[in-house]
């Protein structure tokens, strides 16, 4: 099966959805769409459940995911899952949660590759002293999701 793409139009920004026959392989901001849609049951459920976010009326998602990357960044986006809508937490405390409590910078890292942006919440992790750290998709749209959440 080729990668199947959606998009969608959300209160921040544009967002592209890729999957292939396993699940969701990237949820990302995007600047325009450069490419044809060519959605999937599971893009087109992804984008339903976005909807849903934004609108405030879902705040889990319910997705087969199939995110690409190391052993290491697969325990770290596992945690950043189980990172409880409307909450936060630090990089710190995730380290701790994988039995690496020194590792705060390499989760950090793979925080910062996590491929499927909101769907598993990278945005919910702040700095050890409650500021709000660096975001691939941009600090306002952290604020906004997080605001979205009423975690700030």
């Amino acid at each position: 099966m080729s990668q199947a793409l959606s998009y969608l139009e959300s209160p921040c920004g544009v967002i592209a959805m890729s999957a292939d026959e396993h699940g969701l392989t990237s949820v990302a901001f995007v600047e325009h769409t450069s490419q044809a849609e060519n959605p999937s049951a599971v893009t087109r459920r992804c984008s339903s459940q976005l909807s849903a976010y934004f609108a405030g009326t879902l705040t889990s998602f319910d997705l087969p995911l199939n995110p690409q990357g190391t052993a290491f960044q697969q325990r770290v986006w596992k945690q950043l899952s189980a990172i409880a809508y409307g909450s936060t937490a630090s990089y710190g405390t995730i380290a701790k949660r994988l039995g690496q409590p020194t590792a705060s910078r390499a989760v950090g890292m793979a925080n910062g590759k996590n491929p499927l942006a909101i769907i598993v919440p990278c945005h919910r992790v702040i700095g050890s002293n409650g500021t709000l750290t660096g975001y691939a998709g941009g600090l306002s749209r952290k604020r906004f999701l997080l605001s979205l959440e009423g975690a700030l």
